[in-house]
């Protein structure tokens, strides 16, 4: 196994009209999670990636397993809950610079997960495992849960990648910040975005904040700075790559998963951080062009095309 990612995903509806939801009569329904959606970005570029979570014994749930297992991911540890929902979120399209998230997860069977679902084999043989700063938001047993995943994957010698991804309506901000910061000092790679980096220290300063990372105990963090790129720092390197311009953002959630899932992959290939960092900024500039999380990850073709497109000026620049 290449990567192992833990955490809830839900099903997305989202309305086939732009504007206030009100007035939407037409749903379309796909599916989205943060960590499941990196496993997905992984697969499709041609790595193995497992997840780990719980969906209830229902539709929604046999709906998200389905599809996830047909993306080539891994759910042989995904629990089926009967006591419990499937989650469910719906995207709000007020205009094209206004898109609003709203979650109805609370009693989810994902926020049931605890540390009895983690399997100690299963996180040894991982490369990397990914986690987020969502899932301890969930519940006192989902936060339990992760720092096991984390204690066994530094026990079995795998890099632990953190992504703090903020959910501000999870949690009290105090709180939040402490546990993000706990998960910090836990990681090898950390993947903030400045406005994370932000709530944690206080600036927008991506060296400086990248540095305060540092100091926490990380090997390497990539600070993401949306369409301007991203910034790498470890001991040995640092640097600044480009973001990648396109012609026109259609839905900005999910470009962080974007982003991890590319980065990975770059890892994975034995790529320099560089250039594992330009795919990250790549792969997460293609999601933003396609309505919905997962629709826009790209497989290893695509993603080429893409890159190479944008180095000769074509539809999209650097």
């Amino acid at each position: 196994m290449d990567v192992v990612t833990i955490g809830e995903t839900m099903l997305l509806f989202t309305p086939d009209s732009i504007g206030l939801m009100r007035h939407a009569n037409t749903f379309s329904a796909k599916v989205a999670g943060a960590e499941s959606n990196v496993a997905i970005g992984l697969s499709r570029l041609g790595h193995k990636a497992g997840w780990i979570s719980r969906v209830g014994d229902d539709e929604f749930g046999e709906k998200i397993r389905s599809f996830i297992r047909g993306e080539g991911v891994d759910i042989s540890l995904v629990k089926k809950d009967s006591t419990a929902p499937t989650g469910i979120f719906f995207k709000e399209f007020r205009n094209p610079s206004d898109v609003r998230v709203y979650y109805y997860r609370k009693h989810s069977a994902a926020s049931l997960m605890c540390k009895e679902d983690i399997n100690e084999e299963y996180i040894s043989k991982a490369k990397y495992l990914h986690i987020t700063g969502i899932t301890p938001a969930l519940s006192d047993s989902c936060h339990e849960m992760v720092l096991k995943a984390v204690h066994l994957a530094k026990k079995h010698g795998v890099t632990v990648v953190f992504d703090p991804n903020l959910r501000r309506k999870l949690w009290e901000e105090e709180r939040a910040r402490r546990v993000l910061l706990e998960f910090v000092r836990h990681a090898d790679i950390v993947l903030p975005g400045i406005s994370e980096a932000e709530f944690l220290f206080g600036s927008r300063d991506p060296v400086e904040c990248s540095e305060l990372f540092l100091k926490q105990g990380a090997s390497l963090v990539v600070m993401k700075l949306g369409n301007k790129g991203a910034y790498y720092v470890s001991e040995k390197v640092n640097g600044r790559v480009d973001g990648f311009k396109v012609p026109q953002v259609v839905d900005p959630v999910g470009a962080g998963d974007g982003f991890a899932a590319g980065f990975l992959s770059g890892m994975l290939d034995g790529l320099h951080v560089s250039q594992a960092v330009e795919r990250g900024c790549a792969v997460g500039a293609m999601v933003v062009m396609v309505p919905g999380d997962v629709e826009g990850l790209p497989d290893q073709a695509a993603l080429q095309s893409f890159i190479t497109a944008a180095k000769d000026g074509d539809d999209v620049q650097r």
